[in-house]
């Protein structure tokens, strides 16, 4: 029989769905998300350290983007190119002329700032927004970390660079791609993985940092039926973001660039955008590149990396539809996205009596998948709950909690996001049924400890986010 904690009166109080900023951040800390990067030394700007919930939620995003990209497509192949690439490659790509922003110094306050973000009447004056001293002259500062390979420090032909982007290994790769695997053009490259940049003002928590993650896909076609493939992709991320992760549509939308955000390499593109507590902001870029990178790593490289049609036998250098995707950024959108303040009881005079922190994350992504609790560590019952636990854990991630009132648990549960916790009791040695309570509605069900698994299943590929 289906029951529910407690009554709710929605007509006197309102539930809040997302959050600032700071209960994220507050969030993130207490429950053991995310921490400031070498936070006893006083922590290091835009660095963050992902917690035994942050680093489960983190990969179960990875995984759910690597089974939307290469195991639902036949025609896209995974890559793991190095970070340290040969410098030539970022003089090719455009990264060394053209990746900078304009930058000003405070001559009293010693501080940085990009010039197109300070107010246009301050940067003519040339005053500072943190102190009013005297701001230099703008210059364009390059956002690629340097460093140097081999014996000799400090040695100019020793530079390297701590890659940008994932993109130009893919690139790079792209006739070795075609030379050991059967692919034939359509066909994607999909990568995972780190990239840096020098962020003079690394912000909004995991939103900007130094050191991030990307997803990346770059898909070749033949040239003409470019536009077509942007269309096709346009509509494929957004139903990831819609269906996969369980992000509300109304907090997404698309940005198409203007001709004069136009990257150096794009004939189009555009953003899919989220609504941020800062406003809306890219999550992902999805770029027509043309020939662009290829064409210059065959001019730079001086090796012929063209397409051969294998039944026309037509050669030429396909245009590349990009859909790149940040990691980082994800986990910062799911964990806003999923919060919710809600209200479960209000007193005579009308204020709360009752509420829970509760996050709404779609099971394919949750840290926790479940909870199993002892009623009590009496008779017995703490004994069927472990067993329990460590038959559930060889498919799904559990945790074992016997600590406090059953209410206290169920919170908790909530606010990491946990989809089902499952309680053991006296009936339970009785015919081997538990209780099995869901997340968002608060129902609850008997069903057979047989039972556990298929249900589960089945819950998790018919999971609606209302």
């Amino acid at each position: 029989m289906a029951k529910k904690e407690k009554a709710v009166n929605p007509h006197t109080q309102v539930n809040t769905r997302g959050a600032s900023m700071e209960k994220i951040i507050s969030l993130c800390k207490r429950r053991g998300f995310v921490y400031q990067g070498s936070e006893i030394y006083g922590g290091l700007n835009g660095t963050w350290d992902y917690g035994p919930l942050g680093v489960e939620l983190k990969r179960n995003i990875q995984e759910a983007w690597w089974k939307h990209m290469v195991g639902s497509h036949a025609n896209i192949v995974g890559l793991d190119a190095a970070i340290l690439m040969h410098p030539t490659v970022w003089k090719a790509s455009g990264h060394v002329d053209n990746f900078s922003d304009p930058m000003v110094d405070c001559k009293a306050c010693k501080q940085r700032f990009r010039a197109d973000k300070i107010d246009t009447s301050a940067l003519e004056q040339r005053i500072c927004p943190s102190c009013n001293g005297a701001l230099t002259e703008p210059r364009q500062f390059n956002l690629m970390f340097k460093t140097h390979l081999g014996p000799v420090a400090d040695s100019e032909d020793n530079i390297v660079y701590l890659r940008p982007e994932t993109a130009q290994g893919i690139f790079v790769n792209f006739k070795n791609v075609i030379d050991t695997t059967r692919q034939c053009v359509p066909f994607g490259i999909a990568q995972i993985g780190k990239a840096f940049r020098n962020e003079i003002t690394t912000k909004n928590f995991i939103f900007r940092t130094a050191e991030f993650e990307q997803m990346e896909m770059q898909y070749f076609v033949k040239p003409g039926t470019d536009l077509a493939a942007l269309e096709e992709w346009k509509e494929k991320r957004m139903h990831y973001y819609h269906q996969t992760l369980g992000i509300l549509p109304e907090n997404l939308r698309f940005h198409q660039h203007g001709k004069n955000e136009l990257a150096h390499y794009a004939v189009d593109a555009y953003d899919i955008e989220y609504q941020y507590p800062f406003g809306w902001e890219e999550l992902e870029g999805i770029h027509d590149r043309s020939d662009f990178d290829l064409k210059q790593h065959q001019e730079f490289s001086g090796k012929k990396i063209h397409y051969q049609d294998p039944i026309t036998n037509e050669k030429y250098l396909p245009y590349v539809i990009e859909t790149s995707a940040g990691l980082t950024r994800s986990v910062l959108i799911t964990l806003m996205d999923a919060y919710e303040e809600e209200v479960l009881a209000v007193a005579d005079d009308g204020s709360v009596s009752d509420q829970r922190v509760v996050m709404h994350f779609h099971p394919n992504i949750a840290p926790i998948m479940m909870g199993v609790f002892p009623l009590m560590k009496k008779e017995g019952l703490d004994l069927i709950a472990q067993e329990l636990t460590a038959e559930l854990r060889e498919i799904f991630t559990v945790e074992y909690d016997a600590s406090g009132a059953i209410g206290r648990r169920y919170r908790r549960m909530d606010e990491i996001g946990t989809p089902y916790c499952i309680t053991v009791d006296h009936q339970t040695k009785e015919d081997n049924t538990v209780t099995l309570r869901f997340r968002d509605s608060m129902e609850q069900i008997r069903l057979h400890k047989d039972e556990i698994i298929p249900k589960i299943i089945q819950f998790n590929k018919a999971y609606q986010r209302k």
